[in-house]
């Protein structure tokens, strides 16, 4: 009987059929490292934030995680040993070149999942204006949509209505979908910055306008996305209903 492959041993098995890079056996490549994607833009503040969230994901799931996150450039061919890739940037980038172009739509077609990240919280300019024409580049004519309330993504592990980050400025989150899976989130909220720690291991932003609760919200939304990127939407059939259930006792 032949089974169908998870994600990670699909972006894993990549390189062994020539698409990607050196395939990784067991010990920590069996575990979730949250990839963060280098551009010419600051792409580089909020990597505690996301080191955090891996802290965050292991202690309130079953996931093992390492806690760093790995910064790639996007045509390292250790891209496709990550499921999740952090695409985040605070103002604007520039454009991204052929060969990265190239690599993302690769890893992106293959199964893998970017969680794009407006630093700025920007609207129609900074990091948003850069990052819409860079993924009309990758992705042709797969333009950016509403995620509905409806979307497995709110029920992951949390059961959620919102996605606030360090702002909550933009309602909602976006996507783009290929096939029946979202590829691609976006947040215009800095989810990371709500994540994000200084040296001294407090917090370093303030979130606004909801406080600490609105903090936990947005790392409860974190963890939900990491799960979507790790499970897809195993979740509509309840299958680890009980698991998740006992978890959260």
């Amino acid at each position: 009987m032949a089974f169908p492959l998870s994600r990670r041993t699909l972006l894993r098995s990549l390189p062994l059929l020539g698409l990607g890079g050196r395939a990784l056996a067991f010990g920590e490549g069996a575990r979730f490292v949250p990839g963060v994607a280098q551009h010419g833009g600051r792409w580089d503040g909020r990597l505690s934030g996301l080191r955090r969230l891996a802290w965050e994901l292991q202690r309130r799931t079953s996931v093992e995680v390492v806690p760093e996150a790995r910064a790639l450039v996007l045509t390292n061919p250790r891209l496709f040993d990550h499921p999740f890739l952090y695409f985040g940037g605070d103002g604007e980038f520039p454009p991204l070149s052929a060969p990265e172009v190239e690599a993302l739509r690769r890893y992106l077609t293959f199964g893998g999942f970017v969680l794009a990240d407006a630093n700025d919280g920007s609207g129609g300019r900074g990091f948003d204006a850069s990052f819409r024409r860079e993924l009309a580049r990758v992705l042709p004519g797969s333009g950016l949509e509403p995620v509905p309330s409806t979307h497995v993504l709110f029920k992951t592990f949390f059961l959620l209505d919102s996605a606030p980050g360090r702002v909550f400025l933009h309602p909602q989150l976006q996507m783009v979908n290929l096939g029946n899976r979202a590829a691609v989130v976006y947040s215009q909220n800095d989810l990371a910055g709500a994540w994000e720690r200084d040296e001294s291991g407090a917090y370093a932003y303030e979130v606004s306008p909801g406080g600490e609760p609105q903090r936990e919200l947005a790392v409860r939304v974190g963890i939900n996305i990491c799960m979507y990127a790790l499970c897809l939407d195993y979740k509509d059939d309840a299958v680890h209903l009980p698991l998740i259930l006992k978890k959260r006792r």
